[in-house]
């Protein structure tokens, strides 16, 4: 498979863009992607995927090969051969403005608005979806481990449990977009320049006849940096084992068993040896609320792994992230777009998000306007990020990213980082958004007789 191949998208996708171009239909498009409920158990979303979008918009096109494929599909069989060379000569050349990595987002706010020739804005949507979708699932997961864990590390353990190896990738990345520390996915170590952390597994130990020849061959092979599992066989009598052996590892793990008395029980026994900065990790399917109900309830653990409970996140599997049309530019003329289905209303027109904060500094409430709009002292939350298919917005550091997230979650008042719902922030749309809206409809609905 191609990584930028322009076949990343569902057929109707194609269809309409030979549509447009068998018909003539040259309109410049505005499309946004935003979502229009939470989950349940979410009360913000952390906007990730954008360097990975990006990559994708700058590279895109059509292989011979895939030309070839599509002119075989009977779909495709009236359609002149003049559409198969545009493919081949296919390239993005629109304009992006997005939120950038690592920002608050609420329902209804654009994540991003794309400006470009309507076939490739079409093309374009299933891919950008998907990213984006997953990549702000996972890192707003991440977001909610950030805050449960109280300044502790968290760490991606998700790649075993993850949707496939490109899965696995973007899940790292997303993680420390949304305050992980690192990942166990060492190509995403190398990709992405993320930090990468380990233990050891239960067969290592299991490979030994003694558990003391287990510990000690790791620390002869990693004197520095082991951290040694402790609950294949028993805890206690693991981590004596250790203390009797008299080398110190860099920390231990508790997979299992009862995590919280295991670790308060551990730290007494490290710290009357001395080993005061042995740290305690833990994991074994973790999430959010079992790392808040751990250390509400006193367990002494340093840092914790979370695998499936952050790839695959259950309780949030997916996000309804939508992408609607909302302006249409043709010989001159703009006409906005919006949809009026129950329960599925859009808004019309280019909008910019601006994010208002109080005296104390605490994000207050947000307005969603269109672009040109004053911002009433609010702060734009939309940059240009590609003109004219070409990037224009500096690649940023995954540290700065996790920074803004963490930076972000503190400015918002404290009902809103909890695990559970217990406000809704407020966002409201502009009176001139609500005017067009109500225009628009008019129009719609009574078009004029011609």
């Amino acid at each position: 498979m191609r990584e930028y191949s322009g076949l990343l998208t569902d057929l109707y996708e194609l269809t309409m863009a030979a549509g447009y171009f068998q018909t003539g239909f040259d309109g410049r498009a505005t499309f946004e992607l935003f979502i229009r409920h939470l989950p349940p158990h979410r009360n913000y979303l952390i906007a990730a995927g954008l360097e990975e979008a990006i990559n994708f918009l700058e590279r895109v096109d059509f292989s011979q090969d895939e030309i070839e494929y599509l002119r075989s599909h009977p779909i495709f069989a009236k359609i002149g051969a003049d559409f198969f060379a545009y493919l081949g000569k296919f390239r993005f050349t629109g304009d992006v403005w997005a939120m950038p990595e690592g920002t608050i987002a609420f329902p209804g706010e654009p994540i991003m608005r794309i400006t470009a020739p309507i076939i490739e804005a079409q093309i374009l949507e299933t891919y950008l979806l998907a990213t984006l979708s997953y990549s702000t699932m996972i890192a707003s997961k991440a977001a909610r481990l950030y805050t449960a864990a109280r300044g502790r590390q968290v760490v991606d353990f998700s790649a075993r449990r993850a949707h496939g190896g490109a899965a696995s990738l973007l899940c790292a990345r997303a993680s420390v977009v949304g305050g992980c520390t690192g990942t166990s996915n060492t190509l995403a170590g190398e990709m992405y320049g993320i930090g990468t952390y380990g233990t050891q597994a239960h067969s290592w130990v299991m490979a030994h006849e003694d558990e003391a020849d287990a510990f000690n061959h790791f620390l002869d092979t990693f004197p520095a940096g082991a951290t040694l599992l402790v609950d294949t066989y028993d805890v206690r009598k693991a981590v004596k084992t250790i203390i009797s052996i008299g080398r110190k590892p860099a920390g231990i793990r508790l997979d299992s068993g009862d995590l919280r008395a295991d670790s308060r029980w551990a730290r007494r026994e490290l710290d009357r040896a001395g080993w005061k900065d042995v740290k305690i990790f833990a994991s074994g399917d973790l999430d959010e609320y079992k790392i808040a109900s751990l250390l509400k309830k006193g367990a002494a653990i340093d840092a914790f792994g979370v695998g499936a409970a952050l790839g695959t996140p259950g309780d949030a599997p997916h996000l309804n992230l939508i992408y609607k049309l909302v302006e249409v530019e043709r010989g001159g003329k703009i006409r906005e777009a919006a949809k009026f289905s129950r329960s599925k209303v859009t808004y019309p027109g280019r909008k910019q998000v601006f994010r208002h904060s109080n005296s104390r500094g605490e994000f207050s409430g947000d307005k969603i306007a269109l672009e040109d709009e004053p911002p009433g002292g609010g702060e734009p939350l939309l940059v240009q990020v590609m003109r004219d298919g070409r990037r224009v917005a500096p690649k940023e550091p995954l540290t700065a990213l996790r920074e803004r997230c963490i930076s972000s979650l503190a400015r918002l008042p404290k009902q809103y980082p909890q695990l559970n719902r217990s406000a809704i922030y407020p966002v409201r749309y502009s009176q001139r958004l609500k005017v067009m809206l109500a225009d628009v409809r008019r129009r719609v609905q009574h078009p004029a007789v011609k």
